[in-house]
């Protein structure tokens, strides 16, 4: 989990850096949406499905510390760029050291724990995202309080800006955890070392999914919805909170690090214990239930979002629309743990993960970003385009998840 709080600080401390990151580089707010989104899930995405290949047949120990290395270094490096073109390029970096964590993370937990505790489990590893986003918020928000403003900052021979030193900061921890976690961290075996088995071939992988396309077709296509509402929802709450109600950088990032850690974190723990109370009452299709019910409760609040007359009623509404859209966290990683074989899992999660950044994260940053720019130009109108954006993608999740819920039922029955 301390793997994923860091990716998790490295990926979201660029949301809360929006307004001096603008300022400095000249960029627009689609442009925002491209660091935040594309960049990002470029590599991503089209890494995770041969690095997962590698986590099937090697040590995933090893995978997860090689990318720790890669994309603390990446971050470290956003610190040094000086303009939009070198800042993306950085940002392809983190999102390619990033794709070797989760597919061997789920494929290591799954060997770890029955099917009647997974929920709780992936829950416990999900809360690390909101750990990782609440953190980047807190400390980000306090090295800009502490370093000032706009000034210039000397370090290393080089001028630097404030948010080029947060980068800086929150980059450089992740190569010790990559060597700490590479000479601790051991295969599950009382060998230490991974059984020397036969991994399917890619074309038997997409053969399976192809097989079994009524569970997987809504999954990947319905929680892709779900977390394009999630990302949406992190990458563009600190625009929300700083430009509807006039925080600082700073003061947004305490509100936001404290709605994520409670709000975000609360409602992975209580989808985990919600999917595990249902499979304990015989609700053997309650993966999907559980994201039918996160995507659901984030409908009203998101929409809300634009009427808060308030900070405090703003506040509020974001932390209930990122409670519930934090609910499909756990269940659809559960879902490819429990459909898929052991020698599939790392494949299947990278190519969930690929549908979830390509689409999911990129869409939902670039679109709050190109409304804002061409409909929604005013300082309030980030409201209205983060809530058009999270309540549509969460509906259609809902939607497309309840397809899923028959088919998968079949299949666990039959496992049994």
């Amino acid at each position: 989990m301390l793997a994923y709080i860091l990716s998790f600080i490295d990926r979201q401390i660029l949301a809360l850096l929006i307004g001096p990151i603008k300022a400095d580089l000249k960029i627009t707010d689609t442009q925002f949406g491209l660091l935040h989104g594309l960049a990002f899930s470029i590599f991503y995405a089209t890494l995770g499905i041969p690095v997962a290949g590698l986590a099937d047949r090697k040590s995933r120990p090893l995978v997860i510390s090689v990318g720790i290395a890669v994309w603390s270094v990446a971050t470290v490096l956003c610190g040094v760029t000086r303009s939009f073109g070198q800042l993306f390029l950085a940002r392809i970096f983190v999102g390619a050291g990033e794709a070797a964590l989760s597919p061997a993370a789920y494929s290591l937990i799954s060997d770890l724990f029955p099917r009647e505790r997974l929920g709780r489990a992936m829950a416990v590893y999900s809360i690390g995202s909101f750990l990782g986003a609440g953190i980047a918020f807190l400390v980000g928000g306090s090295i800009i309080a502490l370093v000032g403003g706009e000034q210039l900052t000397t370090f290393a021979g080089l001028n630097l800006r404030p948010w080029q030193i947060v980068f800086l900061i929150v980059g450089a921890p992740g190569v010790l955890l990559a060597l700490i976690l590479w000479l601790t961290v051991k295969e599950p075996y009382p060998s230490g070392k991974r059984p020397n088995v036969d991994s399917p071939s890619f074309g038997a992988v997409l053969a399976y999914l192809g097989k079994h396309r009524a569970i997987f077709a809504p999954h990947i296509i319905g929680y892709t919805f779900a977390a394009m509402a999630l990302f949406a929802v992190l990458g563009w709450s600190p625009a929300y909170l700083m430009r509807t109600f006039g925080l600082t950088p700073a003061t947004s990032g305490v509100w936001l690090g404290v709605i994520a850690i409670v709000a975000g974190g609360g409602g992975v723990m209580a989808s985990g214990w919600l999917m595990d109370w249902m499979t304990r009452n015989g609700h053997s299709d309650a993966p999907f239930r559980t994201g039918i019910v996160g995507a659901t409760g984030a409908v009203i609040p998101a929409i809300l979002l634009p009427m808060a007359p308030t900070l405090p009623i703003g506040a509020a509404l974001l932390a209930v629309t990122l409670f519930f859209a934090s609910f499909p966290m756990p269940p659809s990683t559960a879902v490819m743990q429990i459909a898929a074989p052991q020698r599939m899992r790392s494949r299947v999660s990278a190519l969930f993960l690929c549908s979830n950044s390509l689409i999911g994260l990129t869409v939902g940053s670039l679109l709050v970003g190109f409304l804002n720019d061409r409909f929604f130009p005013t300082a309030a109108g980030v409201g209205v385009s983060l809530g058009l954006v999270t309540a549509f993608a969460s509906l259609l999740a809902a939607i497309i998840l309840s397809l899923g819920c028959r088919p998968f039922r079949t299949l666990v029955d039959q496992q049994v």
